[in-house]
């Protein structure tokens, strides 16, 4: 499909048919966290420092049936939050979600990327996930959305990647090929595909990748239609991934995933092709990494921000000693032991000396003490401090006279 009405429509009808994601509602705010849906511990990922506000505008665009939504107005409690979405029926279950889950802050439209504009004024923080691949023109969808972008503010985005896909690629074609003149009755093409995956020999690639990765979720209808029916999909590699990053005006900050993008968990072992790779720019090194870990490669997601926006690296001990550090809001059970989940629910376990200065931080939001304060009290140091801002573990904010 191409023209861009036409595809709205199918995909408008697909979400209609199977309102997606097909979460259950809950009568309490939603377990866990998303540090990515969290202005501050965004905001702070993308520059190294706390905000100075928290009253800011959130758009949350294609949000279906409200799942992130819902996470994004439980946690920020002072932000507006706006939900679009082409689809209907999966707005009326995104509206019944935050009612239900006490998200009342949430506004909800049936609009399309496209007409984005439509709503009044900008955003600080647009979350666009699972998206824009599913658009005619993802490139004037993006572009659209950073109209809408205030200065200052960030976008985080989240589209699929072909090389981790390919299987599922397959699979859709398969199915499409079995439904013929029946293709766009979705319910027909979730019965085909599941047809499929129980008569394929059990070694066959496509059965095995389906359930090794993919089956806990898909069993249900939604998530299956979503994968392996959906009329529109453009799946991504490095080199078309920033072509749509550059066509948006936005600069890149980065993949919201860094360790995944880290070469040395490939070849560290070799310390010889570790000092060639030196000599690549940051877009060939993402690319040797995804041509060398495709699997691992089955989307992107990564934070674009319009300008001006401060950078704070910390490499100044005078302002490190001066800063204000409160832990993290995205933490779980760490005031109980030194292991515990940290914002990407990895296991983290801390020296003594980062604990201690982990639980002195406490509160601290409220007594604004500095580094070199707290420091004082407890036997710690800066490399400390660096090691907990490094693992997103607290968060840091410049002394009033260097804000």
């Amino acid at each position: 499909m191409s023209d861009v009405s036409s595809v709205s429509a199918a995909v408008a009808q697909l979400y209609n048919t199977y309102p997606f994601p097909p979460e259950p509602l809950l009568d309490h705010p939603p377990p866990g966290h998303n540090w990515r849906w969290n202005w501050l511990t965004a905001y702070h990922f993308c520059t190294g420092q706390k905000p100075a506000r928290q009253n800011v505008r959130i758009l949350d665009a294609g949000c279906g049936t409200g799942v992130g939504t819902e996470y994004l107005v439980h946690l920020n409690p002072t932000a507006e939050v706006v939900g679009i979405d082409l689809s209907v029926e999966a707005l009326a279950v995104a509206q019944a979600r935050c009612q239900k889950s006490g998200a009342e802050r949430a506004q909800f439209h049936p609009l399309s990327l496209f007409d984005v504009a439509q709503l009044p004024g900008q955003f600080d923080l647009i979350n666009c996930v699972g998206v824009l691949h599913h658009t005619a023109d993802p490139i004037r969808g993006l572009q659209a959305l950073a109209q809408k972008l205030a200065p200052g503010g960030l976008m985080h985005i989240f589209v699929y990647g072909e090389l981790g896909r390919w299987e599922i690629k397959l699979m859709q074609e398969a199915i499409a090929l079995l439904q013929g003149d029946q293709r766009g009755d979705y319910q027909d093409g979730v019965q085909v595909g599941r047809q499929l995956f129980e008569t394929l020999p059990a070694e066959n690639r496509l059965r095995q990748r389906e359930q090794e990765r993919w089956s806990l979720e898909n069993h249900r209808d939604g998530y299956f239609a979503d994968m392996y029916v959906h009329p529109q999909e453009i799946d991504y590699s490095i080199p078309t991934l920033f072509e749509l990053i550059d066509a948006s005006g936005l600069e890149f900050i980065g993949f919201s995933n860094p360790r995944v993008w880290d070469l040395n968990r490939l070849i560290s072992r070799a310390p010889d092709l570790l000092e060639r790779a030196q000599t690549l720019s940051d877009r060939q090194t993402y690319r040797l990494i995804e041509l060398l870990d495709p699997s691992a490669i089955s989307h992107y997601e990564f934070f674009l921000a319009r300008s001006p926006l401060p950078q704070q690296t910390w490499t100044i001990d005078e302002q490190l000693l001066r800063a204000i550090p409160e832990p993290s809001p995205c933490l779980e059970h760490w005031r109980d032991s030194p292991q515990f989940f940290g914002p990407n629910y990895d296991l983290i376990k801390l020296e003594p000396s980062e604990w201690d200065f982990l639980l002195i931080c406490d509160g601290n939001q409220n007594s604004l003490k500095s580094v070199g304060e707290l420091l004082q009290e407890i036997d710690s140091s800066l490399e400390v401090v660096r090691s907990l801002h490094r693992q997103q573990l607290i968060l840091l904010t410049p002394s009033p006279a260097e804000a």
